[in-house]
């Protein structure tokens, strides 16, 4: 295949958006064979099935590198309860919170999870997403974190989108090891990843450390597993408070830190050594009504790759669209749009640890979107409007 006629907003450095004008890209066997100006195309692209874009503008395809698109039942009446009064850590303290998709996940079968993931990830695609990431963290026992993941893979063998899972074991202490949460990591969070891990189900170790969930030094034995096994590692913090979660992550090397609200310029710093990209979720910040926003310019400052998401779950984000994150990301936290659009493609697949995805580059995936705008600049601009035109998804239109 043979895009022409477009603007491509490639993501792979200078100019801004790595921008080629009147450019084209040729596909071959579901790899980005070729891409620049369409005056320089090699002859031996020149004779295939060709689609004239009109001008219409190209970016690789979405990287939603946070989710939580796996889960039962919803937290309708939490939302009622913040508009309240109530703080996000009251209704987690009174037994609301994380612990209430617990109970509904435990009860939903894969049939039903599966059915409730599919209906947003269907969201996500529509609006030019091909890669998501899906955590666990719902079950809190060893079975159900396990179906969850199951049913994460099964995401990606129902719709055209590559799926990396996260298991998230490590998100709150259940119920049934209320006040017990050393007892909780050693018996359930840990012999349920190596549990996982033997499965093939597990891309990634995520945790939740924070006043309401795990301090660093039980996060940390979550995390020495996971290098024994070979996993790599994410991370929950800064959310509500800074408890050193952000050092935490950066002395693990791990793939990302998420949230950050609370992070600061030592945690910049930190993040900056070890290459850990910083996951913006605007978000949450949104629903929770938070005032403390993430260091940007901090971030920005010390070279610390950050990358945006919808962090798609029940409680503390119940959104689904990527655009709207990067709207939010740039209108409340004042990133730029290409700094949004870089934290959706380039940024998001390195927080997931890929390297074949998030540019238009020669040799890479060809996860493409193709968009009705004049400017990439368009996508963070609007609100509540999706250009998207055609998606590509391993070089199938």
């Amino acid at each position: 295949m043979l895009l022409t006629n477009a603007t491509l907003a490639t993501m792979d450095g200078a100019p801004a958006y790595g921008l080629v004008e009147q450019g084209a890209v040729a596909i071959a066997e579901g790899r980005i064979a070729w891409a620049g100006p369409e005056a320089d195309l090699p002859a031996e692209f020149r004779d295939r099935d060709t689609l004239d874009l009109e001008g219409r503008v190209v970016t690789p395809a979405l990287v939603d590198c946070h989710t939580h698109v796996v889960h039962g039942g919803n937290r309708a009446r939490e939302f009622e309860m913040r508009l309240e009064g109530a703080s996000y850590e009251e209704v987690a303290r009174a037994g609301g919170g994380i612990v209430s998709t617990v109970s509904a996940t435990r009860a939903a079968s894969e049939v039903e999870l599966l059915a409730g993931a599919i209906a947003r990830v269907d969201a996500m695609i529509a609006e030019g997403v091909a890669t998501l990431e899906i955590k666990s963290g719902y079950g809190l026992d060893i079975d159900t974190e396990l179906k969850m993941l199951r049913v994460a893979r099964a995401v990606a063998s129902q719709r055209p989108v590559r799926v990396r899972t996260s298991y998230l074991g490590a998100h709150a202490t259940p119920p049934e090891y209320k006040g017990r949460p050393d007892a909780y990591i050693d018996e359930v969070c840990i012999p349920g990843l190596e549990a996982a891990h033997a499965a093939g189900l597990a891309d990634a170790v995520d945790g939740f450390c924070e006043g309401i969930a795990f301090s660093p030094e039980q996060i940390a034995r979550v995390f020495d597993k996971a290098k024994s096994l070979g996993i790599p590692v994410k991370l929950h913090a800064e959310q509500l408070s800074n408890l050193g979660g952000a050092q935490l992550a950066a002395g693990y090397g791990a793939l990302s830190a998420d949230h950050l609200e609370y992070a600061n310029e030592q945690d910049a710093e930190a993040m900056a050594r070890s290459g850990t990209v910083a996951v913006i979720l605007p978000g949450a910040y949104y629903t929770l009504r938070e005032t403390t926003a993430p260091p940007i310019a901090a971030f920005r400052a010390h070279g610390v790759p950050m990358a945006v998401a919808t962090d798609c779950n029940p409680g503390s984000s119940p959104m689904a669209s990527l655009l709207l994150s990067m709207n939010m990301a740039c209108t409340l936290f004042r990133m730029t749009p290409e700094e949004a659009l870089a934290g959706v493609t380039v940024n998001a697949a390195r927080a997931l640890g890929l390297e074949d995805s998030g540019r238009i580059r020669p040799g890479l995936r060809a996860d493409l979107a193709i968009w009705d705008i004049e400017h990439p600049a368009e996508l963070a601009y609007r609100i509540g409007f999706n250009p998207l035109w055609k998606r590509i998804f391993g070089g199938t239109v």
